[in-house]
């Protein structure tokens, strides 16, 4: 029975992409930007080489190559997100009253919503793109959790509560994630 004694990961960066690390931080720049994140663990050693980023973990149990393979996930992400950026659209569903939906400043406002008076609001998280167009509204960035977290923000502040959901089905709802 053989040992295995090392478990590594490796991805290379394609062209117009590069990498570097700081202190615990790995930062990929690409055409549409630069996004970093924070890679620490007491067992898991990230090594950036030219035109690849390592993942291993020596003596590996089942938990660190799991969380290699999450690591090595969030790096292709990354990747993806600085070459072509990741888009979520979502609609705006309404049977009586009109939903009237505008961007302020970090907040989406949602107004008229069920006839309420006073606005919902949904926070935006940094460095997302916010694009209102009739009843279709496009979420847009580089940072793939940044842009499904302002995705499910604007989704959950229109969550009803206390009515029949197959008769009030007025709302904002993702329809596509890409």
């Amino acid at each position: 029975m053989a040992v295995l004694v090392e478990y590594n990961d490796n991805i290379k960066m394609p062209e117009g992409v590069t990498c570097s690390q700081e202190v615990g931080t790995l930062i990929i720049k690409g055409p549409k930007g630069e996004n970093r994140r924070e890679f620490k663990h007491y067992k898991l050693a990230m090594n950036v080489e030219t035109g690849n980023v390592q993942i291993y973990v020596r003596l590996p149990s089942i938990k660190q190559k799991a969380l290699c393979g999450t690591w090595s996930a969030h790096v292709r992400n990354m990747v993806k997100g600085v070459q072509e950026g990741f888009e979520y659209e979502l609609k705006v569903v309404y049977a009586h009253f009109p939903i009237k939906t505008s961007v302020k400043g970090d907040n989406f406002s949602i107004e008229n919503f069920l006839g309420e008076r006073f606005p919902r609001t949904a926070r935006i998280m940094p460095n997302v793109e916010i694009k209102t167009k009739g009843d279709q509204v496009l979420v847009s960035g580089i940072d793939k959790e940044m842009v499904g977290q302002t995705a499910v923000n604007i989704e959950l502040a229109t969550k009803i509560k206390g009515y029949d959901p197959r008769v009030f089905q007025d709302g904002i709802y993702i329809v596509r994630k890409g």
